[in-house]
This record gives structure tokens, sequence and C-alpha cells, in this order.
């Protein structure tokens, strides 16, 4: 693949280190000057010097071609936008994935519809979340595109859910078990499956439901 990478920190580096281990074509876009000697010292003419947030520069690296993956790892999530936009809006790029270095800045990628972002600090939360669950409900997974979540719930002696199979349950409309982890073991529910105390179960379900799942797997 052909990649660019915008943004030469930590991120950026390391990424595209690993990218060209693995034979990929990239050119990497960083402004600093000091910052570029470096990355030009250890890359060589894959390094570009340039403020991928203008067109120019994004030309020179070719965006033009277009590129089947743009990278937009620079630590500024206003950058981050720009680079996005320009890529899937005024270039077509099949493919667009940003970095959010402000969680609370996640809103505005979606409304702009970037919908393919990482994020350090959500992720580390996340593992936050799941070592020490809030209510006995854990996010794991958001799908932005399709406008569904995957979360995980396990199920205790005193939950109203143990005992009961899966076609008892009253579980709210737009969500659905998909596994239950029971010694190990994980399998497919179906309407018979009769869920037990310490089952560990996912349900994949439209955000705004979490509520209303928790109240009827484990009634908290």
């Amino acid at each position: 693949m052909y990649i660019i990478v915008a943004g030469g920190g930590k991120v950026g580096k390391s990424v595209t280190r690993s990218l060209l281990d693995m034979g990929h074509e990239v050119t990497l876009v960083e402004q600093e000057r000091d910052r570029f000697n470096q990355l030009e010292a250890e890359f060589g003419h894959v390094a570009l010097i340039g403020d991928a947030t203008e067109i120019g520069v994004l030309e020179r690296a070719g965006i033009a071609r277009p590129p089947d993956l743009v990278l937009a790892l620079t630590g500024d999530d206003e950058d981050n936008l720009v680079i996005s936009q320009i890529a899937k809006e005024g270039y077509a790029a099949p493919k667009v994935v940003a970095r959010v270095n402000d969680p609370r800045n996640q809103q505005l990628f979606d409304l702009l519809g970037i919908t393919q972002t990482v994020c350090a600090t959500s992720g580390i939360l996340g593992l936050v979340e799941h070592e020490v669950p809030e209510h006995g409900l854990i996010r794991l997974l958001e799908l932005r595109r399709e406008g569904l979540e995957v979360v995980e719930v396990q199920v205790e002696s005193d939950s109203p859910s143990a005992g009961k199979t899966i076609s008892e349950l009253k579980l709210p409309e737009g969500s659905r078990l998909i596994s239950v982890m029971r010694n190990g073991q994980a399998s497919i529910p179906v309407g018979s499956t009769v869920l037990s105390e310490g089952d560990q179960l996912l349900a994949i379900l439209q955000p705004g439901k979490e509520d209303e799942l928790r109240r009827a797997l484990i009634g908290i």
C-alpha cells in the first residue's frame, strides 16, 4: 500500500518504521525542522518537510494518487481534523484514520464524518474500566459508522437474568446478546440458553440503551 503519515512525533515515527518494515511505501510529513532532520536521518527520502494541513504539501506527498491510507497522527486535533477532511473530501482517499488526542474532541470528528479514529486516552480508560467496572457494564468497542457498540456484562447471583433463558429476558429494542462465556468457553446464545452466575455476556446495542440493558441483565 501507499500510505501518507502526517506527524513525525513518537507515534508517527513508530508507525512509519513499522509500516516500512512491513514493506509498504510511506511518506512521512513533518513541519518542525529539528524533528524533520532526525526523521530524514533515519528514513531518508521517506520524510518530507512541510505542514500537512496545506494542500500544496499534501500534493507533494502524493495525495492526488490517491494513497491507499492517510494517517493523521499529529499532536493537534485541529490539524488532524483538517488533514482528514482534505484527504477524504478533497482527494477521495479511500481510508483515513485520525488520532484524537483529547477525547472531548471525539464528537467533532464524528460530526465531520471522520469515523476511523484512535484515542490513546480512551483506550487506557477502557482498560481501567475493564479492571474496575462501574455498575457491571463495560464498553468494549464502539462501531461509530454502524451506530452500534459492544459491551460486556457479568451475571451475578442476585442478577435478575440468573437462571433465566434468553427468551425470558426483556432486553431493550436495538440490543442483542452475541456471546456467553462460561468456564472459559464461549458460545453463541439462543432462546433456550439459560444464564448462570459468573457468565460473561457480550451484547451489541445501539448507543443510549446501556441503562436499559444493565437493568434487564444485572438489575443495577
